[in-house]
């Protein structure tokens, strides 16, 4: 079983900065993708950011060029950079992994991410 813990969120202003840490139970080099989803209350979960196992990377039209997804395969954990925030980009946000092959999907806990002044 892989266990996903999501970290990172809280409360900010309009224009700033959070980063979110996602840490796997297992090596992250197993998944075929990794991503972070979010969930405002009220509206279906939405893919924010995801990274494949050879490096692709895509983003929702939304976050383009004020989100960054990355990883780090020693720590066996993926990050969300997230600048220039608005108060539309409040909502649960959760890390998502993959298994090769489609063999698996796992979600983490979530953590809330609330922008506003």
């Amino acid at each position: 079983q892989v266990e996903l813990v999501e970290s990172g969120g809280g409360l900010v202003q309009p224009g700033g900065s959070l980063r979110l840490s996602c840490t796997a139970s297992g090596s992250i080099t197993s998944f075929s993708v990794l991503g972070w989803y979010r969930q405002a209350p009220g509206k279906d979960r939405e893919l924010v950011a995801l990274t494949t196992a050879v490096g692709v990377k895509n983003y929702a039209d939304s976050v383009k060029g004020r989100f960054t997804i990355s990883r780090d395969n020693a720590r066996d954990t993926i990050y969300l950079q997230m600048n220039s925030l608005k108060p539309e980009d409040t909502a649960v946000y959760y890390c998502n992994a993959v298994g090769v092959g489609g063999r698996g999907n796992w979600w983490g806990q979530g953590t809330q991410v609330t922008v506003s002044s």
